[in-house]
């Protein structure tokens, strides 16, 4: 449906919460949005402004007739904006696709009418917060009054920016730090995902305190009635670890984006260590598994292929549907961060690794969410980012003691923790009822 000509105009008696999500395909933060908004819809209407699918860089033809579409996606209303395709390599490319998407759901936003409540996601990097502000500022309800705004902090940049190095440029961070601070002002309630982050927001506003943003955490999820624990005996699981040469091996995973902020580059150094031929005390082989896609794979495939690592595997992105069957096959699960992420992002990989009852293998600094929840649970080994030797160990750890029971009991303790205190229903409704209260 041609979006110019139109205007969407739900008549209902359930308050409208309008949602700014870069991307409601594939990548995690956008399966949290979706699960997030279908998962609402018996409390709210619900609108969704994003890209056409497109987060690998690729714009399929079909998404490149129209500069706006109109769907109906499982009771949600989604709004996508067309948006160039894109190099990860390529900061132009990203910047322009990113321009495009921020000033397009501007423009869009006109076209959709009595709005009580807006949300927006801190993705693209302030760009997200100010769409948020955007919508509070020019939506308003069937009463008149103005849309409320609730600000859901996955990544607080300037930080994840100057954590990595991505930019010193300090004329640029300085005015993305002013900006995302605006935003948050201008916010009726932020939502963090971790502890460390709640920190990183009181610290912003450290000398105005009476101006802390009303605040909460809620933690991320993965769902846990489509993501849980296979006999390593199933079909499928086997089927994988045939397609990818893997059967018979004792894999180290890791699943997710292979970007800037979880220095990759440096891990696999580690991983050369470990030498083609290297096996448990139960005789089997050990491989090291990157599944995903991201701006450093391409380094990471080329170091492999200089130093001969034939014990390491690439493998694209998953289907949604068969991520359950990736996630199955690895023994251990990284999940890792770059020195300096913590109170800047928290690594939602982690719901996915405890879904499927695995041991975790992190590099995580302390204090962060994600490590407070592997040491509150003895779901794994634990070491801070730049401790190489101490990654070294741990992996030695788990190769000695592959054949022991100690290992199923970590993942057992990290999947009782989830089902208990984490699961995908429990954060929504904190979701639900956290915005009705705003």
């Amino acid at each position: 449906m041609d979006m110019d000509d139109e205007k969407i105009n739900m008549n209902n008696n359930k308050p409208h919460l309008l949602i700014y999500a870069h991307y409601y395909d594939l990548a995690s933060t956008a399966q949290i949005i979706r699960d997030l908004a279908e998962g609402m819809i018996e409390t709210f209407r619900i609108s969704v402004i994003c890209v056409v699918p497109s987060y690998l860089g690729t714009v399929e033809e079909t998404w490149k007739k129209q500069k706006y579409y109109f769907e109906k996606i499982d009771g949600v209303e989604v709004v996508r904006v067309r948006v160039p395709g894109f190099s990860k390599e390529n900061k132009k490319s990203r910047i322009k696709n990113i321009l495009t998407y921020f000033f397009r759901a501007m423009w869009v936003t006109g076209k959709i009418e009595n709005v009580d409540y807006v949300m927006s996601v801190s993705q693209p990097p302030i760009l997200g917060g100010l769409l948020g502000v955007w919508g509070k500022w020019t939506k308003k309800n069937t009463k008149g009054q103005r849309a409320k705004f609730i600000y859901q902090i996955q990544d607080f940049n300037p930080e994840q920016v100057l954590a990595v190095n991505y930019s010193k440029n300090a004329i640029i961070t300085n005015l993305m730090m002013t900006l995302d601070k605006f935003s948050c002002k201008q916010s009726d309630l932020v939502i963090t995902v971790g502890r460390d982050l709640i920190e990183t927001l009181r610290n912003r506003f450290n000398d105005e305190k009476k101006k802390i943003p009303k605040h909460v955490l809620i933690n991320n999820w993965i769902d846990e009635k489509e993501i849980y624990p296979l006999s390593e005996n199933n079909e499928r699981v086997l089927s994988f670890k045939k397609c990818y040469q893997l059967e018979d091996k004792f894999i180290f995973m890791y699943s997710g984006n292979i970007g800037l902020y979880y220095d990759l580059e440096n891990l696999i150094k580690v991983v050369e260590k470990f030498k083609p031929g290297t096996k448990t005390k139960d005789g089997r082989e050990v491989a090291f598994v990157f599944v995903g896609d991201g701006t450093v794979l391409y380094s990471l495939k080329k170091y492999v292929k200089q130093h001969q690592m034939d014990n390491v595997t690439f493998i694209p992105y998953q289907d949604k549907k068969d991520l359950i069957y990736s996630l199955n096959a690895g023994d251990v699960h990284w999940c890792v961060n770059a020195k300096g992420i913590k109170g800047v992002s928290c690594p939602s990989k982690y719901y996915g690794l405890a879904a499927v009852g695995k041991p975790v293998l992190g590099v995580l600094e302390e204090e962060s969410e994600v490590r407070c929840l592997i040491e509150d649970t003895q779901g794994g080994l634990v070491s801070n980012p730049g401790e190489y030797s101490e990654v070294k160990k741990n992996i030695q750890w788990f190769i000695e003691n592959a054949d022991n029971s100690a290992l199923k009991k970590m993942g057992q303790n990290g999947h009782k923790y989830l089902m208990e205190n984490l699961t995908k229903d429990l954060s929504v409704r904190k979701y639900a009822k956290e915005i009705l209260n705003t």
